[in-house]
């Protein structure tokens, strides 16, 4: 009969190695106590004795002994006290002990002997321990004390151990049990959710329950995960119809164009004035496709482990210098304020990109007579780029989708481009770990902020 899917588990089975461990620990640890309460009670007894027997030596006749030796027997309420005076040829002169053990040593060391009491008509046999001395008259005198108090001790300690013991081993298997249980019902769970997200339902998320345990930390990080994949493959469906959309009709107006040319062309002139209308449309059609190759190398790209020191100053200075007569152009006021040299960690070519981009954007759709502000500041330890203009502004509703690829408001569908410079911008400052926002102004402002280099 196979065992329980949970006793096989890991958790299980270090919890009973644990619990075994520390079972033996338990058992090392009173084995070591019972020992030194056994070696200490022990050495009194073997003091005690010795003192006894001192005393009772030291008396000048037989008799005295014998005086000694059954006063100290007298007062016994516990009947613990042995001791015996015998002949030279081993005969009982006094004392409550029957006899001396056979070949017991009269050298004054302590020994643990069973010996006969005997109080009266009454005999017990006792386990004690004893030491035996040879007096002057040629007598032994034993002196002893019962010791089965010590066995006592260690049925009591036997008790106490199979009380704690038992019950401590018994609750971690059962906290064994219970945490492998739980632990296989939060696999089950991540399980089947993890099926359906591969089954194609990218909206399900692992179960979290907020105890900050690793099975939560750890759904947290790929609940994460699961929000920047579903994110990602919803662009992806985004840009496959935004790419038929957007590619379909500078197609369709190139081969209508080609067509009626073919048809209605009366001369060389009016053939060439067609064909390089459509070289217009083709080359609208690149630039979507080479900007779109420019963002997905961006997002994929790991050119972080080569960022160097950036100068914010002057990277905004030299988009400044770019993009100041094309604002004259245009008449449009443009200022830039980059006062302070701010050092940040980076791609020098992609952030002066993501920059130009915005300026280009303002000056874009700021009209005629209007202002163009670029401006470089520090905003506790992050650098801030602030683009602000007078132009028309992004409503409220539409700010969360300027930055989603070829998007483009109905107030920027007459002007030239193909809706892609804000997913450039954002796609460089995510690889940055920059922050971007778009607000309204009046016009519109557009910011870029990280982390500044200490210096």
């Amino acid at each position: 009969m196979p065992l329980p899917e949970f006793v096989r588990t890991t958790t299980f089975r270090w919890t009973v190695a644990i619990s075994a461990a520390f079972a033996v620990c338990i058992l090392l640890m009173f084995g070591f106590v019972y020992w030194q309460t056994i070696a200490y009670m022990t050495g009194n007894v073997d003091r005690l004795n010795n003192d006894v027997a001192d005393a009772i030596a030291a008396a000048d006749t037989s008799a005295l002994a014998v005086q000694r030796l059954e006063d100290h027997l007298r007062v016994d309420p516990r009947r613990i006290k042995l001791g015996g005076l015998f002949a030279s040829d081993g005969r009982r002169i006094a004392g409550n002990v029957e006899r001396l053990p056979p070949a017991f040593p009269a050298d004054g060391a302590a020994h643990t002997v069973p010996l006969v009491r005997i109080d009266g008509s009454d005999r017990e046999q006792q386990t004690a321990r004893a030491l035996a001395r040879r007096l002057a008259g040629g007598e032994t005198l034993l002196i002893a004390r019962n010791v089965d108090e010590l066995a006592g001790l260690g049925q009591i300690l036997e008790r106490v151990l199979a009380l704690g013991l038992i019950p401590a081993v018994a609750l971690g298997l059962a906290a064994g049990t219970l945490l492998s249980l739980r632990g296989q019902k939060r696999v089950a769970e991540v399980a089947g959710k993890v099926q359906r997200i591969v089954a194609g339902e990218l909206r399900e998320r692992l179960p979290a329950q907020k105890v900050n345990d690793p099975f939560d930390r750890l759904a947290v990080l790929v609940n994460g995960m699961l929000d920047e994949i579903e994110t990602l493959v919803g662009n992806l469906a985004h840009v496959g119809d935004d790419i038929a959309h957007d590619l379909r009709t500078p197609l369709t107006r190139v081969r209508v164009g080609l067509e009626r040319a073919r048809e209605k062309s009366e001369n060389l002139d009016e053939l060439k004035a067609a064909v390089d209308q459509a070289i217009v449309g083709l080359d609208q059609s690149l630039a979507i496709i080479t900007a779109l190759l420019r963002i997905a190398a961006i997002e994929q790209s790991r050119r972080s482990s080569a960022f160097r020191e950036v100068s914010l100053g002057d990277l905004v200075r030299a988009v400044g210098d770019l993009y100041e007569p094309i604002a004259e152009d245009k008449g449009v006021a443009f200022v830039v304020t980059a006062g302070e040299n701010v050092v940040v960690q980076g791609d020098r070519d992609l952030l002066l990109e993501a920059v130009a981009n915005l300026v280009d954007n303002a000056v874009k759709f700021t009209p005629e007579g209007g202002r163009v502000n670029l401006a470089l500041s520090r905003r506790g330890n992050d650098a801030v780029v602030l683009v602000r203009d007078t132009g028309p502004g992004i409503a409220a509703e539409e700010r969360e989708h300027v930055g989603r690829r070829f998007y483009r408001s109905d107030k920027s569908r007459r002007d030239p481009g193909v809706g892609l410079g804000l997913s450039l911008v954002k796609a460089i400052v995510k690889l940055h770990g920059f922050s971007f926002a778009i607000t309204s102004g009046p016009g519109c402002v557009a910011e870029i902020a990280g982390a500044a280099v200490a210096g």
